[in-house]
This record gives structure tokens, C-alpha cells and sequence, in this order.
């Protein structure tokens, strides 16, 4: 008998603990499922915008990562999702989706191909955006901001800008007895006093070259951005202002002295080199080169230090100092469906906060004169040098829809009169003609 009550209370005391249990838990559970069920409610109501984008060094990769999980953070109804492309597939892919309405809501675009986007309806303008927003035009260099315009319409949207200073191999002008350039960014040297120098410390004989004057004869779009200041600083222009012709500009007076000047760097003054062994300036093998702002931090990765190796100075000289802009800046589709969304994450990543959380980060030229005041860096050497050039002594590329096959003219021109020896005048024409007859393609 006793066993059977031991029985009964024991299931008694059980039945009571399990619906204790479920009266505890029941609402705990409810609660998960509600709060589940809102999460997917509120991923569900989540704008979700696709982001192209160059893939960059490690820093950009870190820069951009930031302002995104920033954005993210402080706009939790829209969600970022950012795909890095190889450089040199970018172009191709771009355009490919785009074509088949699967591209991007927001692209980065290298700002010399604006007008080729514009132009064919693929970015939406930004100037309904932008006039809300009175700092912008006051906070920016006015070359920065026509590069990003076409028709008179801002397209694009920067970070950061860039410039390009002569870099010296410390070594070799010791060795060679030769005083330092001078480093203030409003002291260049002529180009005259940068080939006297290139005579003085080269020495062909044990393998040390004197200049390289404009990063070789590579590939995409680097001949273009580094040689095309050699036509600006000698007065020289590719194509008109209104974009519609290159004859009596590209094969102007001015034009044909820039174009012999860079030719006999090579042929008549010998002091530049058709080819250079691989990292000939970190292996003391050339005494001056001409690099971007981005390769300080490079040379420094790669043990080659500001300082004791290196030094820099501003873009040698010849009638005006000029320095090519220009970079990679952020534009809208215009076939997103939610423009208004996608500005607000451009109007962040190009803000005031934005962009000084970038540079800080990357240490690339601020597009704003606000972040460049604020931060110590860009008002020290060296990167004041290219601050100052790129506010003040920079110049576009050609903003037309015709660019791209200008860059590949201009590539194959100095290849011409460098590689090939040439004669600058039949070179010169061919140019002229191949870029003329693009133009009036798009008329």
C-alpha cells in the first residue's frame, strides 16, 4: 500500500514541476519567437544596396570595411553589400552587368571614364542631391569638382585625390656627391635642373640610371595619368575645351616641343632608360623616378624607408607647374530603386567624418580642404607636397565621352616617339587623327 501512495505522489510531484516548468518557460519561448519573428520582419523592410568597387591595397580594403559597419551601424534599415573586383577586370565586368541590368546600385568609377557613363545614361546625376548640401562646392578644390562634372552636371562624388612628386634615392646622390632636392611643395626644380642632376649622379657603367621620368611605358591607364602632365606643363592641351576636336591642340606648337623634350630624355640627353631591372630605385639602380602619394606607405612595407632610402620633392617643372588629378569617386545607377538610400551612404563615405576616417586609415590625399586642415599629416612633409599639388597645380583629363580611346592614343603616341623613336610630328598626326575620328563618332 505504501508503495502505491509513494507512487502517487511521486507523479503528483512530477505532473506539478513539469507544469511549473511550462508556465515558465512557455512565455520565454513565445518571446524568442516574437522577437525571431521581428527580426525577419525588419530583414525583410532592410534595403539592401549592392556596392562595386576596384579591389584596393589592404588599407582601402580596412578604410572602406569601417565606414561601411559605420553607416550600417547608424542606418539600420539599409544594408551594404560590398563585392571587390581585381582592377583588371572591373572595366569589363561593370559594363558587362550593366548592360544586362544586373549591375550595382552604387559604383566606384575611375573619374577620367565619367563622361563615357554619363553619357550613356548608367549614372544618375547628383546634382539634385548635391544642392541640398551647401559645403560641398565651398569644401572642395574646384578641379576636383569639374573632373566629377559633365555637362554641367556632378555625376560623381570623391574620397580622396591624388597626385604624383619626384622621388630621389638617397644613396646614389650621396654617393655621387649631389645635394638633396629642395622639399618645400612650392620649390620645384625645372626640368632643365632635374636632367643636370640626372647626368651627375648616373653611372651607366655599374648599372645606375638618372631618371625615370613618367613610370615607364606600361599598361591601362597609368601613360595616360603620368604622361600627359609633360603636354600641360609646356601649355599644351589633348583635345579643346569643348571636347570636340584635338587638332591645334595636341598638334600645337607647345604640344610638339613637350613631346621632343620627353623624346630626348631618352635619345639625345641619355638619361632615361628604355627598360629598368625589376625595383631598380629600391636597389639603388635609379637615382629618380616619379610615383604617386600611395607609394610612400609601399616603400616603406617593403623596407625601403622615407628618410634614410628615400626622399621626395615636388613634380619637376617646365613653363607651369602642373601635376595630374583625378581618382576613384562614387556614383549612383540610375537604375537603382533607391537613389535616395544610395546617396545617403556617398553623402557619409565623402562627409567630413567620413573621408577623415578614410585618410586616416589610408593616408590618400583628402578631397575636402576641411579634413586636410584638421589632420597634422597632410600639412607635414612629405604629403604636403602632394596636398599642395593637388589643390593647387592639378589639372583633369579630358572629361568626354571619347576618353578611353584618347588614353590609348596618348599611350601609343609616347610609345612612339620613346619606344620606337618616331618622328614627333608624323607620331603627333596619327594621334590626332585616331582621337578626331572618335569624337566625331559621338557627336
Amino acid at each position: 500500500m505504501k508503495k502505491v501512495i509513494y507512487s502517487l505522489f511521486f507523479i503528483l510531484f512530477i505532473s506539478i514541476v513539469i507544469s511549473s516548468l511550462i508556465m515558465v518557460v512557455t512565455p520565454v519561448m513565445l518571446d524568442q519567437d516574437r522577437h525571431r519573428a521581428k527580426e525577419v520582419m525588419n530583414e525583410e523592410d532592410k534595403v539592401h544596396l549592392t556596392f562595386w568597387r576596384n579591389f584596393g591595397n589592404s588599407a582601402e580594403n580596412e578604410a572602406y570595411n569601417k565606414l561601411i559597419s559605420d553607416f550600417e551601424m547608424a542606418h539600420p534599415n539599409i544594408n551594404i553589400n560590398m563585392e571587390e573586383i581585381e582592377y583588371n577586370n572591373y572595366e569589363v565586368k561593370l559594363r558587362t552587368e550593366i548592360v544586362t541590368g544586373t549591375g550595382p546600385d552604387i559604383m566606384a568609377i575611375d573619374s577620367p571614364n565619367l563622361a563615357l557613363y554619363a553619357n550613356a545614361g548608367i549614372l544618375l546625376s547628383l546634382d539634385p542631391f548635391v544642392k541640398e548640401d551647401v559645403d560641398i562646392r565651398d569644401d572642395f578644390p574646384e578641379s576636383i569638382i569639374e573632373g566629377l562634372t559633365y555637362q554641367n552636371e556632378i555625376y560623381l562624388m570623391p574620397i580622396v585625390e591624388s597626385s604624383i612628386a619626384l622621388y630621389y634615392n638617397r644613396h646614389i646622390f650621396e654617393e655621387a656627391g649631389v645635394p638633396f632636392p629642395d622639399e618645400s611643395p612650392v620649390k620645384p626644380m625645372t626640368w632643365e635642373e632635374t636632367i643636370e642632376i640626372a647626368k651627375a649622379v648616373q653611372n651607366k657603367e655599374q648599372g645606375v640610371y638618372g631618371i625615370d621620368p613618367a613610370q615607364g611605358f606600361g599598361n591601362g591607364e597609368s601613360p595616360a595619368y603620368f604622361k600627359l602632365p609633360f603636354l600641360w606643363q609646356f601649355g599644351a592641351s589633348v583635345v579643346s575645351s569643348d571636347g570636340s576636336t584635338a587638332s591645334g591642340y595636341l598638334d600645337s606648337d607647345e604640344a610638339l616641343t613637350a613631346l621632343q623634350f620627353y623624346q630626348d630624355l631618352y635619345h639625345k640627353e641619355g638619361v632615361a632608360a628604355l627598360e629598368l631591372p625589376e625595383k631598380a630605385f629600391e636597389n639603388d639602380q635609379l637615382a629618380m623616378t616619379v610615383l604617386g602619394s600611395w607609394a610612400v606607405s609601399e616603400l616603406d612595407k617593403n623596407g625601403f624607408i622615407l628618410g634614410e632610402d628615400f626622399g621626395i620633392a615636388p613634380l619637376p617643372k617646365a613653363d607651369k607647374q602642373v601635376v595630374p588629378n583625378g581618382s576613384w569617386a562614387l556614383g549612383i545607377s540610375s537604375e537603382t530603386e533607391y537613389p535616395e538610400e544610395a546617396w545617403k551612404f556617398i553623402r557619409y563615405v565623402t562627409s567630413y567624418e567620413g573621408m577623415k576616417k578614410y585618410v586616416t586609415i589610408t593616408r590618400d590625399i583628402p578631397a575636402r580642404y576641411s579634413v586636410a586642415e584638421d589632420l597634422p599629416i597632410f600639412n607635414e612633409y612629405p604629403y604636403n607636397i602632394f596636398l599642395h599639388q593637388a589643390y593647387y597645380y592639378s589639372r583633369n583629363r579630358p572629361v568626354t565621352p571619347a576618353y578611353p580611346e584618347i588614353s590609348t592614343a596618348v599611350k601609343k603616341l609616347f610609345e612612339d616617339i620613346g619606344i620606337a623613336k618616331k618622328d614627333v610630328r608624323s607620331s603627333v598626326d596619327d594621334a590626332v587623327e585616331t582621337i578626331n575620328k572618335r569624337l566625331k563618332e559621338i557627336e
